[in-house]
């Protein structure tokens, strides 16, 4: 709850309505419309704490501080997926490197040697 999340990191509750209202934490409503924070939002509250009190950021920097690490690691789960699917690939050509038959576009016949031996009739 809001009064808990506040004394817990000593703030007022009303940074914490400021911060919700410029969108830098999002927290769970029940259906009496009691905020609950998770472990995630504290730990964005964390973060947030350490770049206003710490470093002297102000809200507007913090929100462009957030939104790109965001996409920051939105961009590292597509590489990872990427590299992913990259090993993928590697693995499965490799596989049909070693038969030919496998992967090829025209099914590969191998040629059957029939021993025939030449009878004259004499």
């Amino acid at each position: 709850m809001i009064s808990a999340v506040a004394e817990m990191y000593g703030i007022h509750p009303q940074t914490l309505r400021l911060y919700e209202r410029e969108g830098l934490l999002k927290p769970s409503r029940t259906e009496g419309n009691t905020r609950l924070y998770t472990d995630e939002d504290l730990q964005r509250l964390e973060f947030i704490l350490n770049l206003a009190r710490d470093l002297g950021v102000n809200i507007s920097g913090i929100a462009i501080i957030l939104q790109m690490r965001e996409r920051m690691e939105e961009m590292q789960r597509q590489i990872q997926d990427f590299v992913k699917y990259i090993q993928e690939e590697v693995l499965s050509r490799a596989a049909a490197a070693s038969d030919p038959s496998r992967g090829a576009i025209v099914p590969v016949r191998r040629a059957v040697v029939a021993a025939v031996q030449n009878v004259r009739k004499k």
